[in-house]
């Protein structure tokens, strides 16, 4: 196996290369971080596979949860992939699926509700509109950019992502907010929401503004990121219409397995059910 040492030009080129697969923003961010920390680790080394094996050894002696265990192995084999080094792929921890998720975590729809009111009080509306359009829609953050003048005209959005297009339609009363939004910020063609320099708005933008509202809402901040707004829309339409293979659609899954994350029940849901069958003697 040919010796490679991960500099800063094998850091940038893998970057590079994340883009090129179409890695979603939110992702590639994962793995670049990740394989920031194996090049930090390594100190200079080339990789081996004792070196990455022992580099999985001490994320697992961090006690860090199998799901975040699980991501950094999958961004250390992207980049072995990258640096065609398959002898140094790793196995992933096996994780037994759970039924129920955890209601700690679970955004509910009255705190929902509670941060596009608090983005309001604060006077940031392109905050309160971004937060509704995710939630009202089940787009991804980073479709956003997709939300144009002409969409909102239409009632109908294109979305590309990962290879895909799919149609999302607009809500009537979204449609009316972002055509008023729009020529409120004399926005008469492409991108509703921007940056003051005149870019599509990106996750970090979003992520870090509705961190802001925490306090406001009263809502915890572990529950508070774009995408918990996405996984209400799917609980939200699976208890309506209880068709998973429509919601995959809507939300641009290739898996109805990934889909079935998104509406399990609650831990309080969950026990609610298991008390009702009275089986205990």
């Amino acid at each position: 196996m040919k010796q490679k040492i991960i500099s800063p030009g094998v850091l940038e080129a893998f970057r590079e290369s994340l883009s090129v697969d179409e890695k979603s923003d939110a992702t590639a961010e994962k793995y670049l971080h990740a394989a920031e920390e194996f090049a930090e680790f390594l100190s200079g080394r080339a990789v081996t596979r004792d070196l990455a094996l022992e580099y999985k050894n001490t994320v697992l002696e961090r006690k860090y949860a199998p799901k975040s265990v699980n991501v950094n192995v999958a961004a250390l084999n992207s980049l072995f992939a990258f640096l065609k080094l398959s002898g140094c792929k790793l196995k992933a921890m096996k994780i037994q699926k759970r039924v129920f998720s955890d209601e700690k975590t679970e955004l509910t729809e009255p705190e929902y509700r509670r941060l596009v009111n608090a983005a309001h009080r604060m006077r940031n509306g392109r905050l309160a509109l971004i937060i509704t359009t995710i939630c009202a829609t089940g787009i991804r953050v980073s479709e956003l950019r997709f939300i144009t003048f002409e969409a909102a005209e239409k009632g109908e959005a294109t979305v590309t992502n990962k290879g895909k297009t799919r149609a999302v339609l607009l809500p009537k009363e979204l449609q009316k907010k972002l055509l008023k939004y729009a020529e409120k910020h004399k926005i008469r063609t492409g991108h509703i929401f921007v940056t003051r320099g005149g870019k599509p708005v990106n996750r970090t933008n979003v992520w870090r503004e509705m961190k802001k509202l925490c306090a406001t809402a009263r809502v915890d901040p572990e529950k508070v990121f774009p995408h918990n707004l996405r996984r209400l829309f799917a609980r939200k339409f699976y208890n309506l219409e209880k068709d998973i293979a429509k919601l995959a659609d809507l939300l641009g899954h290739s898996s109805i397995d990934t889909t079935r994350i998104y509406i399990m029940s609650t831990g309080t849901e969950h026990r609610k059910i298991i008390d009702q069958m009275r089986l205990v003697c």
